[in-house]
């Protein structure tokens, strides 16, 4: 009887030996993966132009302590287009025509697509999507490159797209900006300017704002594109806005900055700022070609 007690207890150790590694290896991948998710968690990822709807500009991710280059990527053509940093991918355009996701840690390309004209577009990108203007708006897969859908306006797309609620708002150089639907490129609206549209809209308490080359800052009914106010200010609006504590920031070419009331468009402050002669004398060159 005791024989039989002992093997019992050694057949015992010896499974509980072979199984315990096994059992380490689990937990540890477990561990791993936890530790990516909080990682992913803290990070304030920064998914569209200046940030967020509201053109904020600010993160809540600290900034690096030093200037140290860790990679660089070399595109075919100059870069105007800001990034989007999402899910440890970095997505920006391109002056040689496609839009590019690299690896945020290393730089290696994930993928590219290419467009049909330039990019000074910077790309938005929420669930799962890019969306990025050039000769068209387009949307691509975020993993993937691959396209989805695009939509074409009636001139080339400067703006940034702003993304919310299952909706892409953009401008275009037809003077128009369009809301479009996020899933399928579908058009809801679109609302006439008197001019360019090269400002990126910002989008708050369901409205639309957003400035153009006719010299007015427009707020529009997010729903609907119906107007709500206009401000004219002296000269071209090609700048973004912002918008804070119910005031709408933004600037124009009269080298001011405006405070507006979000609500209302009423004239809050303006502040008479400088201006860079040699940028304003080559857009009214290119204007004028």
């Amino acid at each position: 009887m005791k024989i039989k007690i002992i093997s019992i207890l050694i057949m015992t150790l010896l499974i509980s030996v072979t199984i315990l590694p096994v059992t380490g290896t689990i937990n540890n991948n477990s561990q791993t993966v936890k530790v990516e998710s909080e990682k992913s968690l803290r990070t304030d990822w920064w998914p569209m132009f200046h940030h967020d709807l509201q053109h904020s500009g600010y993160s809540t991710s600290k900034a690096p302590n030093t200037n140290n280059i860790l990679w660089s990527y070399t595109t075919g053509d100059h870069l105007s287009s800001s990034p989007a940093v999402v899910d440890g991918k970095v997505y920006i355009g391109s002056y040689d025509g496609k839009v590019y996701c690299l690896n945020a840690d290393t730089g290696a390309l994930i993928w590219d697509y290419t467009t049909g004209d330039h990019l000074s577009s910077s790309p938005a990108v929420v669930d799962g999507k890019v969306y990025i203007g050039s000769d068209k708006v387009y949307c691509l897969n975020a993993d993937t490159g691959e396209w989805i859908w695009d939509y074409t306006t009636g001139d080339y797309v400067f703006s940034s797209p702003a993304v919310a609620d299952d909706r892409v708002y953009i401008g275009s150089y037809d003077g128009k900006v369009y809301c479009l639907n996020a899933d399928t490129g579908a058009w809801l609206w679109d609302y006439t300017t008197g001019d360019w549209v090269r400002s990126s809209p910002a989008v708050a308490d369901g409205k639309v704002y957003i400035g153009s080359y006719d010299g007015k800052v427009y707020c529009l009914n997010a729903d609907t594109g119906a107007w709500i106010w206009d401000y004219t200010t002296g000269d071209w609006v090609d700048h973004s806005p912002a918008v804070a504590d119910g005031n709408v920031y933004i600037g124009s070419w009269d080298c001011k900055v405006y405070c507006l009331n979000a609500d209302t468009g009423a004239l809050i402050w303006d502040y008479t700022a400088g201006g860079t002669y040699s940028l304003l004398l080559r857009l009214q060159m290119a204007r004028s070609t």
